[in-house]
């Protein structure tokens, strides 16, 4: 396990829909537990591949002291929603009222390629939800009213790290599976 750097906004991982996980095996579970630790590290409620730089349909989430992990994640959504603060590891530092529906069933597998159900409300369904549109390359910020959305942007521009150049990541000397691409 590593904790690894944190991709921020700008980064065109963060923009581009992530890669269905095909195979259950020692990487994916390495991955998993990287996730973990630079989630837990950081410290956030959820973490997903991309924002480490791996375009692979998988997060990780950590919400009233129970950590967890989502495969291939699919949401079935509840049509009552919820407002409140948002923020995201990839924007440091800022959060916005966002709206979100109130509880989730998410479906997918674990790292052992088990189908697993969840269901949550407030908090964890927040952040299945945010979570999972990181895989599809969407982030918080474009859930935003236009005004606040602007506002979002403005101080993004303004933030110390925007602009930072994205971390440079050692190269395996092994081969490396076109799946991580």
């Amino acid at each position: 396990m590593a904790i690894q750097p944190i991709r921020l906004f700008g980064d065109p991982v963060l923009r581009t829909p992530a890669a269905p996980v095909e195979t259950f095996d020692k990487e994916l579970r390495k991955l998993v537990a990287d996730l973990t630790e630079t989630m837990m590290d950081a410290p956030g409620a959820g973490l997903a591949a991309p924002q480490i730089g791996v375009s692979l349909r998988v997060f990780t989430y950590w919400v009233d002291d129970e950590p967890g992990h989502l495969i291939n994640p699919d949401l079935d959504l509840s049509e009552e929603t919820q407002d409140g603060d948002e923020g995201c590891l990839s924007i440091p530092d800022l959060a916005f009222d966002t709206i979100r529906s109130r509880r989730v069933v998410a479906k997918g597998m674990n790292m052992h390629g088990e189908p697993v159900v969840i269901e949550g409300s407030d908090l964890l369904a927040r952040a299945l939800q945010h979570e999972t549109d990181h895989l599809d390359g969407i982030l918080f910020i474009d859930r935003l009213d236009p005004d606040s959305r602007k506002d979002a942007m403005r101080l993004i521009r303004a933030a110390e790290w925007f602009g930072e150049a994205a971390p440079v990541v050692q190269a395996s000397p092994h081969a490396i599976s076109s799946r991580w691409l």
